[in-house]
């Protein structure tokens, strides 16, 4: 079906992942299901289960794409707004909102492409406006807690301890250390290469620090295993467990903030632009393809730095 080689195009072409294509794949879906309500004469092709859009069945993927296809002619600028004006009714947070927008954009660039339709009508269709949030992060002295507090009796302590000595020392994205092998390590030169989003490849420095503790788990394995972090069935550690991981080490150690993955990325970034770091360098490091997302970090150090003024300077 349409939505299919939609997909395989995506990863053909653009290196998407499989989460981001899954969610693409889900906005599209939902699209569709909307936008062929008004052709549904007969309500009997519609099923009890799924989540459904009066009555329609989302997971119906392909009696759906044939509806649709049937019905391109209807398809136009309106019909996108009056979808996106329906998300924004149910109050869909924006930026699912621009997500799904994306994802729609691009699906009607491959139906010009693919010769069904003639224009792309989500083309003129601007972003809704996006709130910057301020990245959630550690302090240095959190941090140092958090890692300094850990255990490392057993082989899966030691794997923990360097797990998070790598996301603290490299700011690498979840899925890029879940996916991170031995062979991607250069222990003497001490760097990493990286396959980040789209499959793109950057070479990121890791402090020694971290490289000791990946040494000290992995002296503790009985066999040279591929992938750097393994599970308790010796198998590549998946993103979920990896979670729940951090989740159990946060509340052990008794740390009163909350801690994602991300939030190690996010105080990486934060404490190398705080001791002088060069913006462009931490784009690099974090793989970011526009320094304006990098350019986020800078607003936490500013307000960190006017709160230490607005204590300090005597007339302030």
């Amino acid at each position: 079906m349409i939505l299919d080689i939609f997909i395989d195009t995506l990863k053909a072409q653009k290196g998407y992942s499989i989460h981001t294509c899954r969610a693409y794949r889900s906005d599209v879906s939902g699209f569709i299901a909307f936008f062929i309500r008004p052709f549904i004469q007969d309500e009997a092709i519609s099923k009890a289960s799924g989540q459904t859009i009066d009555g329609i069945d989302e997971t119906d993927e392909e009696n759906n794409q044939t509806i649709f296809l049937n019905h391109l002619k209807g398809l136009d600028k309106n019909a996108v707004r009056n979808y996106l004006a329906t998300l924004v009714k149910s109050k869909i947070a924006k930026r699912t909102v621009a997500r799904k927008l994306s994802a729609l954009k691009s699906f009607f660039d491959f139906l010009v492409q693919s010769g069904k339709i003639d224009v792309n009508p989500a083309e003129t269709i601007p972003f809704p406006k996006l709130e910057k949030t301020i990245p959630r992060f550690l302090s240095i002295e959190d941090l140092f807690y958090l890692l300094d507090s850990m255990k490392t009796d057993t082989w899966l302590e030691k794997r923990n301890l360097a797990m998070f000595e790598t996301f603290y020392s490299t700011g690498m994205r979840i899925s890029e250390i879940q996916s991170l092998d031995m062979e991607h390590i250069d222990f003497e030169n001490q760097m990493i290469r990286v396959f980040g989003k789209g499959s793109k490849e950057r070479i990121v420095p890791i402090g020694k620090r971290a490289l000791n503790t990946i040494t000290a788990y992995r002296a503790s394995l009985k066999e040279n295993f591929i992938p750097v972090f393994v599970n308790k069935n010796l198998s590549r550690l998946s993103s979920r467990s990896i979670r729940r991981i951090l989740d159990k080490t946060v509340q052990e150690c008794q740390l009163s903030v909350p801690v994602s993955p991300h939030t190690l990325r996010h105080s990486f970034a934060t404490h190398m632009l705080d001791s002088g770091a060069d913006l462009r360098g931490i784009q690099e490091i974090l793989g970011h393809a526009s320094l304006s997302t990098t350019q986020v970090y800078t607003h936490v150090t500013t307000s960190r730095l006017m709160q230490v003024y607005d204590k300090a300077h005597p007339r302030s």
